[in-house]
């Protein structure tokens, strides 16, 4: 199974939510106006989801901070403000979605189409037109928009092979890799094959990237287990299009024709099935090859050279067309999606001082939305938190008449009811 595990760190903010207005009917004919402030509109979410086009995680090394769109404030004459537009981020099928600092897993993105909201966006703030009420005729305050949810997210992923490059030892295959992808293998002339398999991204444009594995050279015999050859083979059990490079100069003479021939029957002896995945048979060191040689051993086959580049576009994008191919024709993998619940309620901790906190995010939210130095809006948070019962879970915590607590970044000095 040629796989390789690639991650990357992301970080991912919603957008912020747009401000409630403050606003009163201004028309000539009413007297009085009554509130008509529109709400704000709710910030974009950031959702993850799984591509079977896409086939690694590059995209995040270089730009890992990904934004989404704020909502417009409201206006006056209950007018709403827009709703900030959503991120979609695409992401390979098996990606999983870890918390960066404490490393639990958020999401399993298995297969094609599965979507994990990264980070919510900021609810809009309410217009003082919602707060209106018998006992609140005039309300002066609004709400402001919620922030935007904010995480790091470490992505891993097991990549499985789109392309396997089979080949016999010293057929030119790390040098293939080395120059078509960013993978750097160890390249020289060895009489004999290294272990393990490298693997390369290769990117045509944004939306075009599949995954070449460079097979450690088979000998013949290893699908009776000659060497290390089942090993070798089980790298090439996953891989959507095979790609047999035959050595044109081989340092034991052995005729091209033959190559191919041993090559094909260890495949199928190890696994039949393997004969009928998608495959390119590709002549590699053409440039020390003469035409003529070509012809006289009845090569029919396109030929390359890693070294001069002769044929190396062309062959990039047959491996790009049968890779699309066979993404569209594999049979969804089944998979899963785990998402962990979110904490409700709240809870008060005592910080270094003396002073307390109280953490929850329904309570950070009362705070967070309304102006705290409007002194009606402060009477209306006072209130909400009572409501949630956020006065008795100070009592039974032991706060004591002028110790300060904090929520969110506001901070108060208690005074128990009488």
């Amino acid at each position: 199974m040629s796989q390789f595990v690639d991650e990357c760190q992301l970080n991912v903010r919603g957008g912020d939510g747009g401000a409630g207005c403050v606003s009163f009917r201004r028309e000539g004919p009413v007297v009085m106006g009554g509130p008509n402030g529109g709400d704000g509109g709710k910030g974009g979410d950031i959702w993850l989801i799984a591509d079977h086009n896409v086939a690694s995680l590059l995209a995040f090394r270089d730009h890992p901070h990904r934004r989404a769109e704020r909502g417009v404030h409201g206006k006056g004459k209950d007018l709403h403000g827009r709703r900030g537009e959503s991120l979609e981020i695409k992401v390979p099928e098996g990606t999983i979605v870890k918390d960066l600092y404490t490393g639990e897993v958020l999401a399993e993105l298995f297969h094609h189409g599965d979507k994990f909201l990264a980070a919510a966006g900021g609810r809009g703030g309410r217009g003082n037109a919602r707060f209106l009420s018998n006992r609140r005729r005039e309300p002066t305050f609004a709400e402001q928009g919620e922030r935007g949810e904010e995480r790091w997210l470490k992505l891993e992923i097991q990549l499985m092979a789109d392309v396997a490059l089979v080949g016999f030892p010293n057929a030119g295959k790390s040098t293939l890799i080395s120059v078509i992808s960013a993978a750097k293998p160890k390249i020289a002339n060895y009489p004999f094959t290294t272990l393990e398999p490298n693997l390369g991204v290769v990117s045509l444009d944004e939306d075009t990237s599949f995954v070449v594995a460079d097979i450690p050279g088979l000998i013949e015999g290893a699908s009776e287990g000659r060497g290390l050859g089942h090993q070798f083979l089980r790298h090439v059990e996953r891989a959507r299009v095979l790609c047999l490079l035959i050595d044109l100069q081989p340092m034991d003479g052995t005729p091209a024709a033959e190559q191919e021939r041993v090559l094909l029957r260890e495949l199928g002896e190890y696994r039949p099935d393997l004969l009928e995945r998608p495959r390119l048979v590709v002549g590699t060191k053409a440039d020390v090859v003469q035409p003529g040689e070509l012809s006289a051993a009845g090569w029919e086959h396109p030929v390359i050279s890693a070294v001069t580049g002769q044929g190396v576009r062309e062959l990039v994008g047959s491996m790009a067309s049968l890779v699309h191919d066979a993404r569209e024709q594999r049979p969804e993998p089944e998979g899963l999606v785990v998402i962990r619940p979110e904490v409700t309620g709240a809870i008060v901790e005592r910080l270094d001082g003396g002073e307390y906190r109280i953490a929850g995010r329904e309570v950070e939210r009362i705070v967070a939305l309304n102006d705290v130095t409007t002194p009606e809006a402060l009477a209306y948070i006072d209130q909400q938190l009572d409501k949630m019962g956020v006065h008795r879970m100070l009592g039974r915590a032991g706060v004591a008449e002028g110790d300060v607590v904090w929520i969110g970044e506001f901070s108060f000095e208690y005074e128990p009811d009488l």
